[in-house]
This record gives structure tokens, sequence and C-alpha cells, in this order.
């Protein structure tokens, strides 16, 4: 036992049962530059200059020693004069002999200080490179909303109503990738809540598109989920599509009404649903005939691998987005069978 400790390239010490120093690696004197001479029989506490000399180690130790307790993992910050900390941790058990009145212990020592100052490294560049991302978002949010400010602006200006029209869809759709990258600025790792996200949203089309809140209104019924940053996007910007198209053609003529922005999640499936109230789909193929925002819908749907479904909502229309790939593998497994 004696040999193995001594030639031991972990730092090992073998301590009677009075924590006194029966053996001591050559490693451990050449890692906390102790004279091996000056070693046995010496208590470890007392070992070097002292700096050993931890009360709570020591009570460890006789714990150990008394068979109460082990020692595993425990960490020491161990203080050597001009030499700064080693972080330490040691591992200690009692060693069984067919002697069961001489106690022994075997102490085991890891000097973790470059491997700490390496995971702390790490932490620091994490730490800064999250603070910088969290800055980059809301410098983009806020460039965002600025150009939005001025689409709006432009849109109040010009005298062609197609033109104001374009500009007050390509205003909507500015502030839904501002919203989103608001929410992200909030979030950790980029993940999104889709209930403030789009309640955000929503209040940001209904405060530039609905002239008079008291005649056409947005409501919101989301669950608890959580997406990924890139799965908000899409979803923001289908919602975007979605709620300008009805608030353009579900309400004509100063027709009063609501806009319901719902989305439900069970386990891997989800259903994103807006309907409105309003005069319905129309019944002339030629103004039935699917425009720019209807493409864009079924891009991002595509995108999110979901299925998009356009119907009645009696009294109105529902369009609702639709992915639901458990039950498509449940499908496929049947009608294999």
């Amino acid at each position: 036992m004696l040999a193995v400790v001594a030639t031991s390239d972990t730092p090992l010490l073998l301590l009677a049962g009075d924590l006194t120093v029966i053996a001591a690696s050559t490693s451990f004197c050449l890692a906390f530059d102790i004279d091996p001479a000056t070693v046995r029989g010496k208590p470890v506490l007392a070992i070097g200059d002292g700096e050993w000399n931890v009360p709570q180690l020591g009570s460890l130790l006789m714990a150990t020693a008394s068979g109460a307790a082990e020692i595993h993992a425990y960490e020491l910050d161990l203080r050597r004069p001009n030499l700064g900390v080693q972080h330490l941790v040691l591992n200690a058990h009692r060693v069984d002999y067919e002697d069961k009145v001489h106690v022994r212990l075997l102490l085991a020592v890891a000097d973790v200080t470059q491997a700490r100052a390496s995971e702390k490294l790490k932490d620091d560049l994490i730490r800064d490179k999250a603070i910088l991302l969290r800055e980059v978002q809301h410098r983009i949010a806020n460039s965002l909303q600025i150009i939005a400010s001025v689409l709006l602006q432009s849109a109040r200006r010009v005298q062609s109503e197609e033109t104001r029209g374009h500009l007050k869809d390509a205003h909507s759709r500015v502030m839904s990738i501002a919203s989103v990258q608001q929410q992200l600025a909030q979030s950790t790792e980029g993940d999104v809540s889709l209930r403030p996200y789009f309640t955000q949203l929503c209040s940001s089309l209904g405060a530039s598109m609905i002239e008079d809140p008291a005649r056409l209104s947005i409501q919101v019924a989301v669950d608890d989920a959580v997406v990924s940053s890139e799965a908000s996007i899409s979803l923001g910007l289908i919602v975007t599509e979605l709620v300008i198209n009805a608030l353009k053609h579900a309400f004509p003529e100063g027709r009063p009404g609501k806009i319901t922005v719902h989305y439900g999640a069970h386990g891997p499936n989800w259903t994103l649903s807006v309907f409105d109230d309003g005069i319905g789909m129309p019944t002339d193929p030629q103004a039935a005939k699917p425009g720019l925002g209807t493409s864009i819908v079924e891009a991002l749907a595509s995108q999110l691998e979901a299925d998009v479904r356009v119907g009645s909502a009696a009294p109105g229309t529902k369009v609702e987005i639709v992915h639901s790939g458990l039950a498509l593998v449940h499908d496929a497994a049947a009608q294999a069978v």
C-alpha cells in the first residue's frame, strides 16, 4: 500500500486515524511544493506552511475516520503565500484492512485551478455574447420601428389609395418583425412565449390599422406555448397577414366586428387560427382569387410543415394553420398495417 501511494500519479495522502500522515505520493509533494522528509508523521492540517489548516477539512476527515461520513468532491481553496489560490477537489475514504484497530484514510487531491479558470473564461464569453446579442436585438427592433414609422408617415402623404394601402401593409409587416425582435430581446436562449408576443403584435396591428377601436377589435386567445425564435417569426408573419386581410376585406362600409387570434398546442401538434365575424368568403370567383398575402401564408405554413385550411366561421371566415405531424405518422403506420 505504501508503495502504491508513493508512486501514484494522483496526489495522494495515506492518513492514520488521528489524521497524521503515514505516506505521501511524490506527485503530492511536487504539486504543493512540500519537502517529502517533513511530511511523514505530521498532522495533515500542519503540513506545508499551515495552508492546509482548514478546520472544516479536519472535521470531515475525522468523520470519515469514524465511519460517519465520506468526503466526495469537497472543494477547497488552498491559499499559499505569494502563489495565489489553488482550487482543489478532495475525496477521502477509509481503507479496509483486516486490522480493525488501526484506521487508515486515503485522501486524493485534484488541482482544478486551470479547469475552473477555463470555465470562468467560457462563462464570461457566453455572458458577454448574450449581452451583445440583446443589444443587437434592441437596436434591430428600434430600427424596424423607425422604418415602420416612416412608412406610415409616407402612407398619410401619398394621394393614391392603392399606394397608401401598400405602404400600410408594409408598415404592418415591419411592425410584426419589430414585435418578435422585442420578444427575443426579453427571452432566454431564443425561445419566445406566444401569448405576450401575439398580444403585442395584435396591439401594434390594431393601433396602426383600426381607426375606431369601438367598431373593430382584435382578441388573442393563446395557451402557454413557447416556441423557437425561428418558428415565432413565421407564426408572427402568418398572424400579420391574416389579420391584415381580415381588416381589409371582412368589414366593409364601416361594419363592426371582431377578429380572434387563437393558438393551441397538443403535444407536438398545434393549431393557429385567425377568424372573424365579418361578411364571410366572397362568392365572386374573381374576388376570391388568391393574392400576395395568401401566397405568403402558404409559404410560411410550408416552412412550419403545417397545412392551411380556410372555411366559414358562420358568420365570417376562419383560417387555420394546422401542424399534425404526430397524427400523420399514426395514419401512415395504420395504412401500412
